[in-house]
């Protein structure tokens, strides 16, 4: 039901069935939220909404209302990152996101989580996956890039879709010098490819991966050690593949063998190399664009899923290299 006055409209929107609590945030804070981020005034009235504003507003806040319902219909929270995202996503035009992913349902895709896409970004990173043999996912951090591929990857080896999965990473930043360091090569690599664990850990019970590791079913190495070795039947990861030089990246992607799929990560605004140009995963974009078989995807800050102040640490950054 919706009035009109002058220029502003006024509408009332249903959310019988929901319960308040968790659409408003506690005390009532994704309310005051959206209210912030819209031209438009909204009152909760028992099982009713209503928004006052501009009719191009007013549509706007419907919309994400309807998300945010949907959200919850779908059986997920609604978080501060979740919310900020469908505001900014709603606000620009772009669709309610709970809309676009809802085909996407991931259940049981690892041994230990459920895991879905976070943002349409996401999605279509999951979908390139699915289309491609090779995907080059670039963008910035906490976009989910190698959390994601270790999640493909777990599950394709769950599925015996492949006979193991290959972790491998520079174990120090443009260089590899891994000598100066005590231990064997577990323990001087271990440090450098922490996150990888981190997303493992998530996904797989800690003993089931000490397990997996004793198999050499999972097995993580520094990437210089990938040289003269053919991996087949191998789900292969390279991560902060911008610390890559072309060599190495050549080197790489000539080792997968039969029935291997490999997802390469990176972030090419933090490149460690003394020469940001020489850097693999920046050359490799004009080099493989367009050969069958081989995807990019690119992420943004947008698809950003830490702390809400990450995003905005990443655009002020921008900003100031612009400037510069």
């Amino acid at each position: 039901m919706s009035t009109e006055t002058n220029d502003k409209i006024s509408k009332t929107i249903s959310i019988e069935g929901f319960d308040p609590r968790l659409l408003f945030g506690q005390n009532d804070c994704n309310l005051r939220k959206i209210e912030d981020s819209f031209k438009a005034h909204i009152v909760a009235r028992g099982d009713n909404i209503l928004i006052e504003g501009a009719e191009d507003e007013v549509a706007k806040v419907e919309k994400l209302f309807d998300d945010l319902t949907l959200r919850l219909k779908q059986g997920d929270d609604i978080t501060d990152q979740y919310l900020n995202y469908s505001i900014e996503m709603v606000g620009e035009g772009n669709g309610s996101p709970a809309e676009i992913m809802a085909a996407d349902h991931l259940s049981d895709f690892t041994l230990k989580l459920k895991i879905r896409p976070k943002t349409i970004g996401q999605k279509k990173y999951l979908e390139c996956i699915e289309d491609h043999d090779i995907v080059f996912s670039i963008g910035p951090a906490g976009t989910g890039k190698t959390y994601l591929a270790v999640a493909v990857a777990v599950s394709a080896l769950k599925d015996k879709h492949v006979n193991r999965i290959v972790l491998v990473r520079p174990a120090v930043e443009a260089g590899e010098s891994l000598g100066f360091l005590p231990g064997d090569i577990r323990a001087k690599v271990d440090p450098y490819l922490r996150p990888v664990y981190d997303a493992l850990h998530d996904m797989i019970p800690a003993e089931r991966i000490k397990k997996l590791i004793e198999l050499g079913t999972i097995e993580i190495l520094p990437l210089a050690f990938m040289r003269g070795r053919t991996l087949n039947q191998t789900f292969v990861i390279l991560d902060e593949a911008q610390n890559t030089t072309a060599a190495q990246m050549k080197m790489f992607l000539t080792r997968l063998g039969e029935g291997s799929r490999a997802i390469i990560t990176g972030d090419i605004t933090q490149i460690d190399l003394g020469d940001k140009r020489s850097s693999g995963l920046v050359l490799i974009q004009n080099i493989l664009t367009g050969i069958k078989g081989i995807g990019f995807s690119y992420l943004t800050d947008k698809d950003v899923v830490r702390h809400q102040l990450v995003q905005r640490i990443l655009r002020a950054y921008e900003r100031y290299e612009k400037k510069g």
